[in-house]
């Protein structure tokens, strides 16, 4: 009663990275309210072969849901495994994926539970609250981080009354570890016919195609990330000289992508991809709120920009005071010379 539920993503029979960052989050807020952390994961032909990638995150409790038509994913069934356990069980907080999936059925298990759900969070606490209105107090409640009013502020959003407290995050933002702690490490097998009606099948799969990503940009220890500043496709060129003699990976600001300058899979930030490299290259690029989401918490973050304003240059270990086009050749050039 009372618990962190972490709802896990499936491929098959392989669990999601973002529900295993995710894991590792939910124990840490689980320890830090001294309740259990417990999973849930719904598919066909799953039992014994998702245990494994799940329970060393530290989870207490594991419901695994195996039936026909639990995979591929629908919406109306896996919504009826969620809600009608959670109904059971009533967990204080939810936790689930910002993909196609969690944005699907996050706000479905929310409308029916009638709790409140923050999408896309970059930043997950366990704090106190002081209603202005009603002069309650409220203690351990999650606070719920992300940037709001198009990135120019970061709000905490607070869910004081209903539960359970729901968000999703985006992949790569929280960083996965296995637990070094003691859990309970107990699974579970309901009956899914108990929380699932028949009716709730009657969505058949007839077709699906899933495109691997392109890119590993979250795998990379070095991203050359570009900006508006770079001017154009052809400046993009430079920098994946660049990435190239680094064995790094490019990235790009939300307004080079939608400049067309590059693959919209290489955007990172809020609304792209969350990367941790040991060395992030910003180059052009101003640094809103959006896109430093994205990769604040890389090893080490050299800015190049003509703007000793720019906002990246405040949480750049190095700032290189100049223009794209003047810089770059000169790295390449260095690094030719360097690295043979």
């Amino acid at each position: 009663m009372n618990n962190v539920f972490v709802y896990c993503e499936i491929e098959g029979t392989t669990v999601a990275e973002v529900s295993q960052e995710l894991l590792t989050k939910g124990r840490k807020l689980a320890n830090e309210l001294g309740v259990e952390l417990e999973a849930v994961v719904a598919g066909t032909g799953i039992k014994g072969k998702v245990e494994d990638q799940i329970l060393p995150y530290g989870v207490d409790k594991l419901h695994v849901f195996d039936a026909e038509g639990l995979f591929p994913y629908t919406s109306a069934p896996h919504t009826s495994v969620l809600v009608n356990l959670f109904k059971e069980e009533k967990p204080q907080i939810c936790l689930m994926g910002a993909t196609v999936i969690g944005r699907d059925l996050g706000p479905r298990v929310s409308s029916s539970l009638f709790s409140g759900l923050t999408a896309d969070c970059t930043e997950l606490e366990i704090g106190s609250y002081d209603d202005v209105k009603t002069k309650k107090h409220y203690d351990n409640l999650l606070y719920q981080i992300r940037p709001a009013f198009g990135g120019n502020i970061v709000a905490t959003i607070v869910n004081p009354e209903n539960r359970p407290q729901m968000a999703t995050v985006r992949s790569g933002v929280m960083q996965k570890a296995i637990y070094e702690g003691q859990a309970k490490g107990e699974v579970v097998y309901p009956d899914v016919a108990k929380y699932v009606p028949t009716t709730d099948f009657v969505v058949k799969v007839i077709d699906r195609h899933v495109e691997a990503a392109k890119h590993n940009l979250k795998g990379a220890a070095i991203v050359v990330a570009g900006g508006y500043g770079v001017g154009s496709k052809e400046g993009f060129d430079q920098l994946f000289v660049l990435a190239k003699e680094l064995h790094g990976e490019v990235g790009a600001s939300r307004a080079a992508v939608d400049a067309g300058w590059v693959d919209a899979d290489r955007q990172v930030g809020q609304t792209g991809v969350t990367v941790h490299p040991k060395v992030y290259i910003a180059c052009g690029i101003s640094g809103q709120i959006q896109h430093i989401a994205g990769m604040q918490d890389a090893g080490i973050i050299i800015s190049i920009n003509n703007d000793p304003d720019a906002p990246i240059n405040k949480i750049a270990d190095y700032v290189i005071n100049g223009t794209v086009e003047e810089v770059v050749p000169k790295l390449i050039k260095y690094y030719k010379q360097n690295s043979k």
